[in-house]
């Protein structure tokens, strides 16, 4: 009933939790272990990833009924969702000829502090001419495809949680108060 919807979907948000964080901290490492420097679309991506980290650790902790478990798995979805995009706009940029990119901006905190936030986020998000340069592959994949691999998988986790919840909704009495 009830308790096991509850403790299925605690342990699918301490999984998506776990999933994220270690895709976090491969991250970390590759900056500082090799020393491989972080581009725009790079920290967009670590964003929504450090994002989803807590806001499944919260749910694990905090997702007592199933209106919580729908919500926090709405945000989830909306993160990895977020994140897969930003991948996807990198790996879209790695496929582009390099005579057809243009890129001379300067970097993020000298935008902020010369533009509008706006005009900041919205040239964070075109890439930088860093994002077009693989300098590390696992079985032939480049940073952000693994990334958008990760993201992938983390949206297919939270689908299944919604899915889950709107099952167990469908199936539970109309006088429960879920």
């Amino acid at each position: 009933g009830k308790a096991m919807f509850l403790a299925g979907s605690r342990f699918i948000f301490l999984l998506m939790f776990l999933a994220s964080s270690t895709v976090l901290s491969v991250s970390l490492y590759l900056e500082y272990g090799p020393g491989l420097k972080p581009c725009s679309l790079c920290w967009v991506q670590r964003f929504f990833l450090l994002a989803f980290c807590i806001v499944n650790l919260i749910a694990y902790a905090h997702a007592s009924r199933p209106k919580r478990v729908m919500s926090y798995s709405i945000v989830s979805l909306v993160l990895a969702f977020a994140g897969a995009m930003s991948a996807v706009r990198q790996v879209i940029l790695l496929r582009v000829p390099p005579e057809q990119l243009m890129f001379c901006q300067p970097d993020f905190i000298c935008m902020l502090h010369n533009f509008s936030l706006k005009t900041a986020l919205s040239a964070l998000f075109r890439g930088s001419e860093e994002c077009v340069h693989v300098s590390w592959t696992v079985f032939g994949l480049s940073i952000p495809e693994l990334s958008l691999l990760a993201f992938t998988g983390l949206c297919l986790l939270s689908i299944t949680q919604l899915i889950r919840t709107v099952v167990s909704r469908m199936h539970s009495p109309p006088c429960d108060p879920a």
